[in-house]
């Protein structure tokens, strides 16, 4: 089985099968979301001791936070989608 991944920083890759969502950081939700995943030891921690930029949400309950900014890493995904809806 071969996954997809999408670089999150620092040499760091996460399956693009496996995430569920992308976040900004700036909000207290995200805050909390990541304050919960901590705690429960499901933290992933791809900053590299940078500023937190982004919030990835895994399908196995993992959190990962990046240094990238959301907008950023949906330019790494390279959209698989057709874009002739023009």
């Amino acid at each position: 089985m071969s996954y997809e991944m999408i670089p999150v920083g620092h040499g760091n890759f996460v399956a693009r099968a496996r995430l569920i969502a992308v976040v900004t950081s700036d909000s207290a939700p995200a805050r909390r979301l990541i304050q919960d995943a901590r705690d429960r030891f499901s933290l992933i921690d791809a900053t590299g001791g940078r500023k937190t930029q982004s919030v990835l949400v895994m399908d196995s309950d993992h959190v990962v936070i990046s240094a990238i900014k959301p907008e950023s890493l949906q330019l790494g995904c390279g959209d698989k989608e057709d874009d002739n809806d023009e």
